[in-house]
């Protein structure tokens, strides 16, 4: 794989960004500034932004693995290290899991385990672990993904496993217990205050109050999400659904920049004050991938992005958001969640030791598998019809120490690319060159 700093390298930067990002760019120029900014912090921030420039380099390349279906599964397609973290599932356990499911679609089940490789090993460099330290914690994330997959082959269920406080070790036990301690009412006290004896959302930088035609647009659509919710999924009581206020939102993380968003609070579990609900309703944009593969069966099967993204995170997921679902606003998708007050990522600027990694890889390995695995024939969609976990261990029978070899290799030349990539990027934005002028 060559990582040359070239010209015509530069070139294929400035116009994959340009053709993923222009609209968004246009539409919020400073959301997009401030982007680029923390993109061009350090190579995995550069990375984190840009999967589109992931998938324009590998859906050119070859892929001997994935074959007899694996190669067109329900992928997370924005698999990085920071991906992952902690939420409470439908059924009321706080679970360890991947999250950020907002460039799921339809591909090869390589393209995760490789956009994975690729920032593990970006966080190992930058981390100064030697490279053989970095090729064995990929080689063990790869082989922990593979047992699961053997485990899901030999098992009836593809929902027996999960990452809880029962279950975890090491740093993501540490996550977990810090999750548990958390409280609505902190979180609810921190977006809101009290006006005339029931919350309502704080006024801060982050939020901005809506015209009354905006808002009864938006209080529409949230009425059009509920109907979205599967019936299994729904609280008895209407009363949760009860609406107390709307806001525009901003202030998202690297990957939804120039995206627009509001935050709707509702009644929650009950009338006591301290079980209020926040949702995120979040305009979903297109995911990356879609734009280098054939989308034509796929597109058809979705009403909007918002429709895919929550149709696929419930796919990926076997203990979806109970309160996931989707809505339009001006002809345009938007996808609805819990703004959960018992979210926490997986810290990586205290995981430094190659022995603390090796025990995240292990459990991200087999969440990996998890994912892939529940999202086929016994899932709620259709579009997957075959057992996926079949389907993996046939593309790799008797080549699985290959397998292996060839993504610790493809990981460790790839983020060498990305740190090329990364100073080209820079030195492009510095020039005003990447669609915004750096100031």
């Amino acid at each position: 794989m060559a990582t040359a700093r070239t010209p015509d390298r530069t070139d294929v930067i400035v116009e994959v960004l340009r053709d993923a990002f222009a609209p968004l760019m246009r539409a919020d120029p400073a959301a997009f500034r401030a982007k680029y900014r923390k993109m061009a912090r350090d190579p995995h921030a550069f990375y984190r932004g840009t999967a589109c420039l992931f998938f324009h380099d590998v859906t050119k390349e070859a892929d001997e693995w994935a074959a007899h279906g694996a190669e067109k599964i329900w992928i997370h397609g924005d698999l990085h290290v920071e991906n992952f973290g902690t939420y409470l599932n439908s059924d009321g356990r706080l679970v360890f899991d991947i999250n950020d499911f907002d460039e799921a679609y339809l591909g090869r089940f390589t393209w995760d385990l490789q956009r994975f490789a690729a920032s593990l090993a970006l966080v190992a460099w930058q981390k100064a672990l030697p490279e053989d330290a970095i090729r064995k914690l990929i080689a063990r994330y790869a082989r922990s993904y593979l047992a699961q997959v053997n485990h899901y082959v030999a098992s009836d269920s593809d929902d027996d496993f999960e990452i809880t406080l029962d279950t975890a070790y090491g740093p993501v036990l540490i996550a977990l217990e810090e999750a548990r301690a958390m409280r609505r009412a902190d979180l609810l006290d921190d977006l809101t205050v009290m006006q005339r004896g029931i919350r309502k959302f704080a006024d801060d930088p982050s939020t901005r109050r809506l015209s009354r035609e905006e808002r009864t647009e938006v209080v529409a659509a949230f009425r059009a999400y509920l109907d979205t919710i599967p019936q299994s999924k729904r609280f008895d009581r209407d009363l949760f659904y009860e609406l107390r206020d709307v806001v525009g939102k901003s202030g998202f993380g690297i990957g939804s920049a120039g995206l627009p968003a509001y935050n709707v609070l509702v009644e929650g579990y009950s009338q006591a004050l301290d079980n209020d609900v926040v949702l995120s309703m979040k305009q979903a944009n297109i995911p990356a991938v879609s734009r280098f593969v054939d989308t034509s069966e796929v597109d058809a099967y979705f009403e909007d992005e918002g429709h895919r993204t929550s149709v696929s995170q419930r796919a990926l997921q076997v203990h979806t958001d109970p309160l996931l679902g989707h809505t339009v606003i001006g002809g345009v998708g938007y996808v609805v969640s819990e703004v959960s007050p018992y979210e926490v990522d997986l810290d990586w600027d205290e995981i430094n030791e190659p022995e603390d990694m090796r025990e995240v890889v292990d459990l991200l390995g087999r969440a990996t598998a998890k994912i892939h695995c529940a999202s086929d024939e016994d899932s709620q969609q259709d579009l997957v019809d075959f057992q996926v976990e079949k389907a993996i261990a046939d593309s790799l029978q008797g080549r699985r120490n290959d397998f292996v070899a060839w993504l610790c290799d493809w990981g460790i030349d790839y983020a060498a690319r990305v740190r090329d990539d990364h100073a080209l990027f820079v030195d492009a934005f510095r020039e005003g060159r990447v669609g915004i002028a750096a100031t």
